[in-house]
């Protein structure tokens, strides 16, 4: 078992969960915490070197710009609808890149 990739996979669906948690109860706690877990995901992610590594990394990339300015605009502008726009845009990325970690995974299988 690659337990790298164990762990990128737990932070990938641990972002994703952290995210729809907040779906279903928008706090700044919750925000906080699915941002937090995917910058983790991120990092964790920066040194793979697989087949689709840069595509896991850009929806990584791209949930991060979504979670940080969504906890940004509840905290100092209450702005709950934009925060929960964001979000949704944060749990379709994180979906790509649970997708593509899929694909990876069947590719790396198919070569033994």
């Amino acid at each position: 078992m690659h337990w790298g990739k164990v762990f990128y996979i737990f932070f990938t669906l641990m972002s994703l969960t952290t995210s729809a948690a907040f779906l279903y109860e928008e706090s700044l706690v919750a925000l906080f915490i699915a941002g937090s877990v995917n910058v983790i995901s991120t990092i964790m992610k920066i040194g793979v070197r697989n087949i689709l590594s840069a595509e896991l990394l850009a929806g990584s990339l791209v949930a991060d710009l979504h979670l940080i300015p969504a906890f940004f605009a509840l905290k100092f502008y209450e702005n709950h609808a934009f925060a929960t726009g964001l979000v949704i845009g944060a749990v379709i990325a994180n979906l790509y890149t649970i997708i593509i970690s899929i694909v990876e995974s069947s590719k790396e299988k198919a070569d033994f």
